[in-house]
């Protein structure tokens, strides 16, 4: 996706485990696109998130609730 949608590309990674997510996040962000990580508070396990921001590959590191407001000010919002 990054590669084909660069700066269009948007990542979200919400609970989970493992490190794929995070690394996809890190390529996504490479490309500038937009990436968020759901944060430690509200996740069931914090395991992929935590690796997103460890890589510093979330930009944004939020609250689940908060995540929908975002994306949809980012898309609303005129440059």
């Amino acid at each position: 996706m990054a590669n084909f949608y660069g700066r269009a590309t948007v990542g979200i990674l919400l609970t989970g485990m493992g490190t794929d997510g995070a690394e996809g996040m890190r390529v996504i962000s490479q490309s500038g696109g937009m990436t968020i990580a759901q944060d430690g508070k509200s996740c069931v396990v914090f395991g992929m998130p935590k690796e997103a921001i460890a890589l510093g590959a979330a930009q944004h590191v939020l609250p689940i609730q908060e995540i929908a407001p975002l994306l949809l000010n980012k898309m609303f919002v005129k440059k």
